[in-house]
């Protein structure tokens, strides 16, 4: 079961490069980082919509759950998906885009690593081992070597 679910991850993760250059060409299109940002999120929006009520049946949550939860837990994830989604718009001409996904990628890592290691947002403790960090560490050799050449 644990294989299937790694290559889901490995083809998510294989979405990302194309998405982001999707993006990119978008922002120059239109002219504006932010306003591609914004055609992306309406998009996805408009699929997640169709997608809770086929799957999901419902659209809403009861209100007493967004007032038992941290505020964090209801815009987080969207301002820090808007942060990365421009970011990569505007990165992505200028670097190119292996050099920017790995660059987000080990951006990633490191916070992970992070929020493992701290338990951050109840995440179970993952504590820094040995092999982590040299993971970690052959990542950045990457960027470098992706940078060099």
């Amino acid at each position: 079961m644990i294989l299937l679910f790694l290559i889901g991850g490995l083809i998510a993760g294989s979405v990302i490069p194309v998405q982001a250059s999707i993006n990119s060409r978008l922002g120059r299109e239109v002219g504006s980082p932010f306003l591609a940002s914004f055609i992306s999120f309406f998009t996805g929006t408009l699929t997640l919509i169709i997608l809770a009520l086929v799957i999901d049946h419902r659209l809403l949550i009861a209100p007493h759950t967004i007032l038992s939860h941290p505020w964090w837990l209801w815009i987080g994830g969207g301002l820090i998906g808007v942060f990365y989604l421009t970011t990569n718009i505007l990165l992505l001409p200028r670097l190119g885009a292996a050099l920017t996904i790995v660059v987000t990628l080990v951006g990633q890592m490191i916070m992970a690593i992070a929020i493992d290691q701290f338990g951050w947002f109840h995440v179970p403790i993952h504590t820094l081992s040995l092999p982590r960090l040299i993971g970690v560490i052959c990542m950045l050799i990457g960027v470098l070597l992706i940078k060099k050449c």
